[in-house]
């Protein structure tokens, strides 16, 4: 299927493995690519390893076409925040990507949409690219709200290139519950026509919605012929190399 807008194929580890195990990841996953960097043709592959990882992964990663980010950032360049990485230490490291607003920081540590705000502009001022996460509960979906959740996670956001966005609604995220096509196609065409009412119709059609939620091998592409959904943000999926590169074949990898 000819797609206008390049798909991602983007693996979050989470809180998973050690370096070895990843060192020997990125060399199985640089294998099933083939010789030809991903880079070059079908979708951008990008993992997002824990942050002790970072560098391990960027140079196992070196030749291979396939891009590193951070999981999360702190939205000051620098200072007196224990625990936390600036977007410029993430540069540093060889990322080019981080995640912003994840539903499991929103969840485990309070973030509002203002706080992911602040870090996707931090991440764009660095020279990074955001991927900012939007999502409902399965509370606000039995409610009927999602499309107001969506749209209230939108609008502080940067509207701004570059800018990813990436749709996991949190009722399927480690569940298994996997969003229909159907029901990621709403979503996803409620957020690119909230793009185009904000920020115009050039932007909207550019910007890449990413799907995660119990994304698998098994159902990548059935929600890929979404015309909406332009990859996916893996989870457990993306632990496997060789599961993880089934779907990133479903993109036209």
């Amino acid at each position: 299927m000819a797609r206008a807008r390049r798909p991602i194929a983007a693996g979050n580890w989470k809180m998973h493995l050690l370096r070895a195990e990843a060192e020997a990841y990125c060399r199985a996953l640089a294998d099933g690519l083939g010789a030809a960097p991903a880079g070059s043709r079908g979708p951008e592959v990008v993992l997002f390893p824990s942050f002790p990882l970072l560098p391990a992964v960027v140079a196992a990663l070196a030749g291979t076409g396939v891009g590193a980010g951070a999981q999360d950032l702190h939205p000051e360049p620098s200072g007196a925040h224990t625990g936390d990485v600036s977007a410029a230490q993430i540069l540093d490291a060889g990322a080019r990507f981080v995640l912003a607003g994840h539903s499991e920081r929103r969840r485990d540590h309070g973030e509002s949409e203002e706080l992911v705000a602040a870090k996707a502009r931090a991440a764009r001022a660095a020279g990074l690219v955001p991927v900012a996460c939007v999502g409902e509960t399965a509370d606000e979906r039995r409610r009927g709200e999602t499309l107001e959740v969506l749209g209230r996670q939108l609008a502080p956001l940067p509207l701004e290139p570059p800018l990813v966005l990436a749709y996991e609604p949190v009722w399927a995220i480690g569940t298994g519950e996997t969003a229909t096509p159907a029901i990621a196609q709403e979503a996803h065409a409620h957020l690119r026509a909230a793009l185009a009412e904000r920020a115009g119709a050039e932007l909207a059609a550019a910007t890449r919605i990413l799907y995660g939620g119990s994304v698998t091998p098994e159902n990548a592409a059935e929600l890929a012929a979404a015309p909406d959904v332009d990859g996916f943000l893996v989870g457990g999926a993306s632990l496997d190399p060789q599961r993880f590169l089934a779907i990133i074949h479903v993109l036209g990898g």
